[in-house]
């Protein structure tokens, strides 16, 4: 570990300095998730604490920040998840770290709100990934473009991806106004290019050579002038505290089921954070492997692939048994997309080649799901809960058809998601961050009646995330 390494240490309510980056790009597939891991994957190696942050919500992304960084990744968004929440987990990363990296979210301009505007609102400086293949003097257009669209955004400078070769690296650079801005350029390489499906990226659990590949990455990036500076050349930014409210012990006693796999695996990190401080117990299972519910008070079914993994969930007869006999005990179920998909009696997946396959799933909520092509939801979503409102998102590629009609339904993009109460169980597309209401999230996981009257809510952004 060399000296660079931040020793600071810093009181609740003081303010810190530390370098810090949102890396950010003109449209999504640009390569902003392979920069900022491999930047983080450098600085991890040469003995530096890192932490990243994911803009927007996403699920995906966040696993191979993780991977890189070896420390949680949380969303940082200024309406689901608010300013002041913002504030203090960079505040609570820059105490502890020697360089804070945040990945934008589609667009630099794209959403409402931006990544460019959390970058504002935060001082954050931008580092601009550009995919430069196919151009050479539009990439000093792009680069000045995200600089000067917005007067005043914090900046850090432009990074050339899929370059094809160093002569083309050196027109990329002369093109820039300000060969200040150049941080330097990465080929395309199967070495380091990060797979993806209907969703995003898949997951790095679920590759063998994750790290390899990030690894990989991190040795090009070695050799740019971004990789060869240490965090004391890198911008330098003042995080603020921001007040934090008490959370009541609401679930004090209870133990909370959560399904947790490579099925299963759309969990906020800051989602499990809140439910011990609610007093919660945590207790997690694998669908996958067959395993029962745990002796629990309510059980948590995330989002995930079920339709990637249909015909193993079909045959787990031990979890759809305890799953009957918690739902017959009246213990509450709080089930999340992919979570709700596996609730049905059938899932009806879809291969482009093959025609349409229906699986038996575990029959806790009448009727099926089934896949499409289409994008069927996106963007920002609240759930009002009595005087209580979660905001989140949501983002699937299938359809509910059954008998049941929405309790309620969320407020936000396309009319909104529905919210289905049969029994106990409580199941929506509706994907929900837990610390912006831990009131509303305890009566999730509550057996009393959710409270659905709900107030004059605030509606979300119009634009999807």
């Amino acid at each position: 570990m060399d000296s660079a390494v931040n020793t600071r240490r810093s009181s609740p309510g003081a303010a810190v300095t530390c370098a810090a980056v949102l890396v950010a790009a003109p449209a999504s597939g640009q390569g902003k998730t392979t920069v900022a891991a491999a930047l983080a994957r450098l600085h991890v190696r040469q003995g530096r604490r890192v932490r990243a942050f994911k803009c927007g919500p996403d699920f995906l992304d966040p696993h191979w920040l993780a991977l890189a960084t070896g420390a949680p990744v949380h969303s940082l968004d200024l309406w689901m998840t608010g300013e002041a929440d913002c504030r203090a987990r960079l505040h609570a990363a820059a105490s502890e770290a020697d360089l804070v990296i945040v990945e934008g979210v589609m667009g630099l301009f794209d959403g409402t709100p931006s990544a460019a505007e959390l970058a504002e609102h935060l001082g954050l400086p931008v580092l601009a990934v550009i995919d430069a293949q196919a151009m050479t003097g539009t990439f000093g257009a792009l680069a000045y473009g995200l600089q000067n669209f917005r007067p005043g955004l914090p900046w850090a400078g432009v990074l050339a991806n899929r370059v094809a070769s160093e002569r083309h690296a050196d027109m990329l650079k002369d093109a820039l106004r300000d060969p200040g801005d150049w941080l330097g350029a990465l080929p395309r390489s199967a070495d380091f290019a990060l797979p993806e499906r209907h969703l995003g990226l898949v997951g790095a659990a679920e590759l063998g050579d994750a790290m390899v590949r990030l690894d990989a990455a991190a040795d090009v990036l070695a050799a740019t002038p971004l990789g060869q500076r240490a965090p004391g050349q890198l911008p330098q930014v003042r995080f603020e505290p921001a007040p934090t409210a008490p959370v009541a012990p609401l679930l004090a006693g209870r133990t909370i089921a959560i399904a947790r796999d490579t099925a299963f695996s759309f969990i906020y990190p800051a989602n499990l954070e809140v439910l011990e401080a609610l007093g919660a117990r945590l207790a997690f299972f694998s669908p996958l492997a067959d395993e029962p519910l745990p002796p629990c008070d309510a059980a948590w079914l995330p989002g995930g692939y079920p339709e990637l993994h249909a015909a193993v969930l079909s045959a787990s007869d031990r979890l759809r048994l305890s799953l009957a006999n918690h739902v017959t005990a009246g213990k509450p179920i709080w089930a999340e997309c992919g979570g709700m998909m596996a609730l049905f009696d059938e899932l009806a997946t879809r291969d482009d080649a093959e025609p349409t396959d229906v699986h038996r799933l575990w029959g806790v909520l009448p009727g099926r799901a089934v896949m499409q092509k289409r994008l069927a939801g996106l963007g920002p979503q609240q759930l009002d809960l009595g005087a209580h409102a979660l905001r989140g998102h949501t983002f699937h590629y299938s359809r509910c058809e059954t008998p049941l009609a929405p309790a309620a339904r969320t407020v936000g993009t396309r009319g909104g998601e529905a919210l289905y109460v049969h029994g106990p169980v409580r199941a929506s597309y509706f994907h929900a961050w837990f610390a912006s209401s831990p009131e509303a999230t305890a009566r999730l996981f509550s057996a009393m009646p959710l409270e659905l009257d709900s107030h004059a809510a605030q509606a979300p952004p119009d634009a999807p995330h």
